[in-house]
Order: structure tokens, then C-alpha cells, then sequence
């Protein structure tokens, strides 16, 4: 039977990155990916932003591993000429209520470590971005966008550089403990069961991280591990182009563990608005053309130039968090199982934003895990 020291589980941008950093000293490696290609999933359909740390809880996985993966990101995409833009962002208050929630974000953001974030009056905000009304902002000066699509083809190039062996088409269907490890039995496109063993494996399976661990007998209710389906959905801006903003503009966020409707500048000029996000039982990626009314009142305070006739429904995209509706963000789950005898098996469940943010810091996360676990 075959055998491997290592195997990933997914080819979203946290394996891939996991994979890439492994490999740099583990030769006897394996990534494999139910899908045709890499990052088809939650990786290829989000924001593409490159957030500050704003959000997220002082003490928290995202926001320790957000402020640490923002600045390996621009090094990562600096050094390897990945596309990329720094081009800041702002949140914006359109009212005195929402300009009262500014100093708490404030106070968030300086706590996790984010860098240079402050709040601006509305001639500051003038003079950043024109075309945007606003009584006040938080302004980000290190958030920006990324191509994520080349940046996880750079990450699997360097994994198959160092030697990982990269299965795509394969599924997993059943994970047993086994004395030298863990026996994984995968289906390959054929539909033909396949069976190999591995001694470390890396669960970074995304929307299926979940469903993961349970093949290895944790509950996912008890333990909080079931996926929950949050379904972002994107309209692009079509005209008007040169009216709207270069920076990525976010509203206060309208409730916790959102972010709200932002504008997301792209890479080669063009604009979307989203994410808009919805709770769901299945994964399909429809987008409902009779939202553009929705998207259109959600920003139109802070960006007075857009016409409703601007507006075209684009794609979406699902985030797996493992907080259910009503309850307030959790953190991400990344632990070593040893606890429940599942030794050398490293479980990332949850992953949603800021994971791609976070991507580098992730991977090297899940180094020094596994050399602790040694």
C-alpha cells in the first residue's frame, strides 16, 4: 500500500499555502483536492481583499493571524510579483449614529495591532476619495486587494517544486486511525476507491472541514465543528467607472460577523459591491437579479453617484463558519486532535475570511504545529 509522511486535505489558498511550507522540508507529501483544479471553491468566489484587522476579537486566531498574514502577504506578493494593490481602505459612518460605532472599531483594530488605523472628519475623507459621502471614517491604510487566483498558483508551484505530489479529482470518502497513522480511502474521477496511508494528515478541506472530522468520530454539534453555509452574493458596477472610488469603501458593519456591502475595486479597473450574505442549506451559486434594489439602497448614502442602471448581478460565493445564525463570530478552529487520541492530525475548521489575508500565516501556523507535535 502506498504510503506518504504527509497529506493535505484541499486545495483552497490555506492548503495550498500549508503545502507549500511543508514541502520546503518534507519531501514525502501529498495535496489532494476533490475538484478539477485548485481554489474552485470559497478561495476563487470572495472579495480578494487584503484586510487590516479590524473585526475581529483581541486574543483571536483571525485577528492574530490577520495583522501577522496582512504583512506577509505584501511581502509574499512583492517578492514573487503577484498582483496586488495597497490601496487602502475606508469606513465609512453616513450618520451620527453610526459615527458613534467608530471609536469602538477604533479601539478593536489598535487592540489586535492593526497599523496606522485612525478615524478621519469628512474634509479628510474628501480629499481620499472624492466621490464618497461620509460624516466620518475609519481609515486602513495597509488594506488592499490581491489576485488570489495567481497568488494559490504560486503557492502550487512551489509545493510541486519541493516535490508534494498534487491529486486533483480525488475525494475522500472515509478516514480510519490506523498504527502507522491514518488509512484514507479516495475516490478518484473514475469513481474507482482508492486506499493509501499517511502518517500526518492536515484536514483544510473548507466547506467540507466539518463533514472531515466526523469521518474521525468528532461530533460536529457537540463540538461546534458543523459547517454553516453563509452565502455572499456580488453585483459588479458597469458604468460610470471613473466616478467611483479606488479604495475599498465598507459601511459600519450592520451586525456582528458581517461586514457589510463594500465596494471591492479589481485589479484591472473594474468594480464590485457585495458581499451580500444570506444563510443557506446547500451550495450553488446563483445570484437573485431582483437584489440590485437592495445593493443599490445599501450604498447609495456613501456613494451618491451610482445609478441603479449601473448595477448587474455577478457571482457569489460561501463562507464556512461555524457560527450559527443569531450567534455572534466565532474564532477559527486550528488544533492539534491529540486530546482525542487523533494523534499527528491537524484539523483547520471554519476558515472563512480573512483567510486569504491570512494565508501565509496560516500555513506557517500549521508548520509549527506539526514541529510541536514531533
Amino acid at each position: 500500500m502506498e504510503k506518504t509522511d504527509i497529506t493535505i486535505i484541499g486545495a483552497g489558498v490555506i492548503g495550498l499555502s500549508a503545502a507549500a511550507q511543508l514541502s520546503a522540508t518534507n519531501k514525502n507529501m501529498m495535496l489532494i483536492e476533490r475538484n478539477s483544479s485548485f481554489g474552485m471553491e470559497t478561495s476563487s468566489r470572495s472579495s480578494e481583499v487584503i484586510h487590516a484587522g479590524i473585526y475581529y476579537a483581541k486574543g483571536s486566531l483571525k485577528g492574530e493571524l490577520c495583522i501577522e498574514g496582512n504583512k506577509l502577504m505584501y511581502d509574499t506578493c512583492i517578492t514573487n510579483k503577484i498582483p496586488h494593490s495597497n490601496c487602502g481602505k475606508l469606513i465609512v459612518a453616513v450618520n451620527e449614529e453610526e459615527a458613534a460605532q467608530l471609536p469602538e472599531l477604533l479601539e478593536m483594530a489598535l487592540n489586535n495591532g492593526a497599523e496606522g488605523v485612525r478615524i478621519v472628519n469628512e474634509e479628510e475623507i474628501k480629499k481620499l476619495e472624492p466621490n464618497v459621502k461620509a460624516l466620518a471614517a475609519l481609515y486602513c491604510p495597509t488594506s488592499g486587494i490581491v489576485d488570489s487566483h495567481n497568488l494559490m498558483k504560486y503557492f502550487e508551484s512551489v509545493a510541486a517544486k519541493n516535490g508534494c505530489d498534487i491529486a486533483y479529482n480525488v475525494e475522500v470518502s472515509a478516514i480510519e486511525k490506523h498504527p502507522e497513522g491514518y488509512l484514507l480511502t479516495v475516490k478518484d474521477h473514475g469513481n474507482e476507491t482508492l486506499q493509501f496511508l499517511t502518517k500526518r494528515l492536515v484536514n483544510c478541506a473548507g466547506l467540507e472541514s466539518g463533514n472531515i472530522s466526523a469521518m474521525l468520530g468528532i461530533d460536529q454539534d457537540k463540538e461546534n465543528y458543523r459547517i454553516q453555509y453563509s452565502k455572499g452574493m456580488y453585483f459588479r458596477v458597469t458604468r460610470g467607472i471613473d466616478k467611483f472610488p479606488k479604495m475599498l469603501i465598507y459601511p459600519v458593519p450592520p451586525a456582528s460577523g458581517f461586514v457589510g456591502i463594500h465596494t471591492t475595486p479589481d485589479l484591472s479597473g473594474g468594480m464590485r459591491l457585495g458581499p451580500h450574505d444570506a444563510w443557506v442549506d446547500e451550495i450553488e451559486y446563483s445570484v437573485d437579479s431582483s437584489l440590485k434594489q437592495y445593493f443599490f439602497d445599501s450604498v447609495k448614502a456613501f456613494l451618491p453617484s451610482l445609478k441603479i442602471e449601473d448595477l448587474q448581478p455577478e457571482g457569489a460565493g460561501i463562507h464556512p463558519k461555524v457560527q450559527k445564525k443569531g450567534e455572534p463570530m466565532k474564532d477559527w478552529i486550528m488544533r492539534h486532535e491529540s486530546e482525542r487520541g487523533l494523534d499527528q492530525f491537524f484539523n483547520l475548521v471554519g476558515m472563512e475570511s480573512p483567510g486569504i489575508t491570512s494565508s501565509v500565516a496560516i500555513g506557517k501556523r500549521v508548520v509549527e504545529m506539526m514541529t510541536k507535535a514531533e
